[in-house]
């Protein structure tokens, strides 16, 4: 919903590691439902509805208004009518005085009733993705119970100065993709507010006032223009999440060392060039996102943060690791990619808690043996360096379930490895940009294999071998020397999709590989179909062949029995 759609991504780019963000909040509401609720089929019906229901849901049943059968449930509690073509509020909304949960977002609606401001018991408002007339806005100052409110992508100019004066038990202020240029002085009267959400606006500087709301605990401010924050961000003192990435920083205020709760902290996409060394007493810090700043050096404060699980420094220009990052016992994501490493750092080879090393776009050569320490290495991504030849240190590394190695820019692999058939956990492997002309038999020990992309190589046909992938989801081989696909390929019952196009393919032949992977499959069952019946005949046509030799054979042979037996009468008969 709406905070998933602003939630922050973990910068690991054509590393494909996994993403990492703030819960989705939306996802957590109303989870306590009351037993007196129908079933769902018979929520969703609006015929069915009775006095007793508690929780409604109507979203995407393209509704243009709300149904006059869902306004006389008087104690329903939660309504969701979220992506529709509802284009008002109705004014007979207040009936719904129990209401505490309702979700607007998604519709095409302008104006707000005055009667909405009625519902004293709502708690939870979403009006996300609505063309709305800030005019109307005002009317929300009226819930005063709300703890949740959410104006995504709603034209905001500017927040009216009532919602911050009224709503004194607001926790959650949702005003990302908007226009905003700032927010009024009074929003500082939102003592209980914990999270506000900026993303997406037009702020130029870090709205100060914010910096006097104590209970904070997230603020995201990323995708704006803000060049300064101020000293004052230190009396954040419960902040435990700030998101300043994609903004125009070019340095961090001492200061923001008394947020000592802070656990999550992205600056990526910035101008800076350092971290104030006084930074090493934020002991709580879990995430570090700095990628894509240009770093005189490794910024050593994070060696003192015993907590930090993932760190993200792509495209910082570093080329080293200093020995006290590897003291570090907790870190299990590291993404060091786009940068001027030549080699793969043993310190960090013998991180015991990684699971993810990303070196993408490096100037590596050569893998030290010492990559098989860290036990727990589900993902190692080495796309673009310059091995002369495959790394078969790899194969050391027996818990790996994600492996990329594709060569867009680097010295390109013209081989696989039969060894590869080590790697016995693998779930991921991404070959894609290479020079291979060939895939090794071995690839069917592969059992746990869900993806096998090698798009943009040399391959002339592919192993039958493939077929014994029995989890295969994706197979990605576009842009290769392929002809023909194995016959028996459908027999993959998991394998959803199959890329073949820029291949010059004549079994299925290009115009049904262009219809997509079901039409593949087709073909294929119908090839198969044929070529059993042809064996069919093949073996009726042997068998007929068979037995009239066999009549043949019989006829022979009892006349020349015959001959033997009466050997007078065969000449009487030569004598008449």
């Amino acid at each position: 919903m709406a905070e998933s759609q602003q939630s922050q991504e973990v910068s690991a780019g054509n590393t494909h590691c996994p993403k990492a963000g703030f819960e989705n909040d939306h996802d957590q509401t109303a989870q306590e439902i009351s037993v007196n609720e129908v079933p769902e089929n018979e929520a969703l019906s609006p015929t069915c509805v009775t006095d007793k229901i508690l929780f409604v849901d109507l979203s995407n049943e393209e509704l243009q208004i709300i149904l006059p059968e869902v306004l006389r449930l008087e104690y329903l509690e939660e309504l969701h009518v979220e992506k529709n073509q509802i284009v008002s509020i109705p004014r007979d909304i207040n009936h719904l005085r129990h209401l505490k949960i309702l979700y607007l977002d998604q519709n095409h609606i302008q104006d707000i009733c005055e009667e909405l401001g009625d519902l004293k018991c709502l708690l939870n408002l979403d009006l996300s993705n609505n063309p709305l007339s800030c005019s109307s806005l005002p009317v929300t100052s009226k819930l005063q119970s709300l703890l949740q409110l959410r104006l995504y992508k709603t034209n905001l100019h500017e927040i009216p100065v009532q919602i911050c004066e009224c709503l004194h038990h607001v926790e959650l202020l949702g005003l990302s993709e908007n226009n905003l240029m700032c927010l009024p002085k009074e929003i500082a009267n939102l003592k209980k507010l914990k999270e506000i959400y900026l993303q997406k606006n037009r702020f130029e500087s870090f709205p100060k006032d914010l910096c006097h709301i104590a209970n904070l605990e997230i603020i995201d401010l990323e995708q704006n223009l803000i060049s300064l924050i101020p000293e004052e961000v230190g009396f954040l003192t419960n902040l435990v999440k700030l998101f300043l990435a994609f903004n125009n920083l070019s340095s961090i205020p001492p200061t923001l060392q008394h947020c000592q709760k802070l656990a999550v902290l992205d600056l990526s996409h910035n101008l800076l060039h350092k971290l104030p060394s006084v930074l090493k007493n934020l002991t709580e810090m879990r995430v570090l996102k700095l990628s894509a700043n240009s770093l005189e050096k490794f910024p050593h404060q994070i060696c003192c943060w015993p907590s930090l699980s993932c760190v993200y420094l792509r495209n910082t220009g570093l080329h080293r690791v200093p020995k006290a990052f590897t003291r570090l016992t907790s870190v299990r994501i590291l993404d060091l990619s786009e940068n001027r490493f030549d080699k793969i750092p043993k310190g960090i080879c013998t991180m015991k808690t990684l699971e993810v090393l990303a070196l993408d776009d490096n100037q590596i050569q050569e893998i030290p043996a010492e990559v098989k320490e860290p036990t727990n290495l589900k993902c190692l991504s080495l796309s673009e360096n310059q091995f002369r030849i495959f790394p078969k240190e790899i194969f050391l590394l027996e818990t790996l379930e994600s492996l990329y190695l594709g060569q867009d820019k680097g010295i390109k692999f013209t081989s696989l490895p039969e060894d590869i058939s080590k790697l016995q956990n693998l779930k991921e492997l991404h070959m894609e940009n290479n020079c291979l002309e060939y895939l090794p038999a071995a690839i069917s020990s592969l059992t746990h294999l869900k993806i096998l992309d090698c798009h943009n190589n040399l391959l002339n046909q592919l192993p039958d071998s493939v077929c014994q992938l029995q989890g295969l989801q994706k197979l990605l081989i576009q842009s290769n020397h392929l002809s023909q696909l194995p016959e028996d390929l459908d027999s993959l019952q998991q394998l959803k999709l199959v890329l073949v196009d820029g291949n010059p393919m004549t079994d299925p032949p290009t115009e049904v590989c262009c219809q997509g992977t079901s039409c593949i499959w087709e073909y294929l069952q119908e090839k198969r179909h044929k070529k059993a019946v042809k064996a069919k005949i093949q073996r009726l046509w042997l068998k007929a062949k068979s037995n009239r030799d066999k009549d043949n054979s019989e006829t022979v042979k009892e006349e020349i029995t015959g001959r033997q037996r009466f050997p007078g009468r065969l000449a009487d008969k030569q004598d008449i």
